[in-house]
């Protein structure tokens, strides 16, 4: 079974994100812990934590449908120590948040090298770095989601994911989250079905589906290979309706969360309708 759902607002309190994702029909959501542009935020009290878990059963989510979003601050292969130290106990605070609020997935982008050491040594940085992060936590899979390439980043590369997670001594709490226009700008094909057979299998040769934990669901405003990272509403950018229907269809992605990060969130309950659809075609 697929559970799709969006990227949605916790304007208000984290206890209203599963409130938002109902009101869209979605059946998995994304949200961020605190305002992601921050680096510090107030605890959770008591009755904030009461508040989301009430919400989440409520509006009918399981945690594992959940995929929370770490702040685009934080960058665990900087090169400067204390920076890295910054971004580390950021994240840290990110993964207790979630094991607060009692789920078990946090996603977050690798890193940047700066261009100020090579992408192996950062790659190395970020594993050591999500090694502190996990002992000192309990609970939360870090979920490393796939970029576009774009700038200083790592992670381009399904070969950075798998070495990232080669280097993390508990593999029982790593998983990734493949963003279908980040692989398409980064240099994935998915203009035909064909071409998403070959990228999926390159997913399961190098990384394995066994790590697989969610997926962003976004078109491309940009061409193929681009590297850059331009989200664009279903069925309106740059990436044939083919590779939806290929992700929709295919047993191997049912049971995470599929999220929308698409650019007009007026558009999701139409977007993830159309999703749900293409899911069910198959079943006739």
């Amino acid at each position: 079974m697929k559970f799709v759902g969006a990227h949605v607002s916790t304007q208000g309190g984290v206890f209203n994100a599963p409130i938002n994702a109902k009101a869209i029909g979605a059946t998995a959501f994304a949200m961020f812990t605190k305002n992601q542009r921050q680096w510090v935020a107030p605890p959770y009290t008591d009755e904030i934590i009461a508040a989301f878990r009430k919400t989440l059963a409520a509006n009918g989510f399981a945690p594992k449908h959940v995929l929370p979003h770490d702040s685009y601050l934080i960058n665990l292969g900087n090169p400067e120590p204390e920076k890295r130290q910054k971004s580390l106990d950021a994240f840290i605070d990110e993964l207790s948040r979630c094991q607060q609020l009692g789920l078990t997935l946090l996603n977050m982008h690798p890193g940047s090298h700066l261009r100020e050491i090579s992408e192996d040594a950062c790659l190395t940085l970020i594993a050591e770095s999500i090694n502190r992060a996990l002992e000192a936590t309990e609970g939360v899979t870090v979920v490393l989601e796939n970029t576009a390439g774009q700038g200083s980043n790592v992670g381009y590369r399904f070969e950075h994911l798998a070495s990232i997670i080669d280097q993390v001594d508990d593999k029982s709490r790593m998983g990734v989250c493949i963003d279908t226009c980040h692989s398409f700008s980064a240099g994935y094909d998915l203009r035909t079905k064909e071409a998403c057979q070959e990228t999926f299998q390159s997913l399961a040769d190098i990384v394995g589906f066994e790590y697989l934990r969610g997926m962003h669901i976004n078109d491309s405003k940009v061409p193929y290979e681009s590297r850059k990272d331009r989200h664009h509403s279903i069925g309106m950018g740059t990436i044939p309706m083919v590779a939806f229907e290929f992700i929709m269809r295919d047993p191997r992605f049912d049971n995470i969360p599929l999220i929308l990060e698409t650019i007009d969130d007026s558009l999701w309950p139409e977007e993830i309708e159309r999703l749900k659809e293409l899911a069910r075609v198959e079943t006739r």
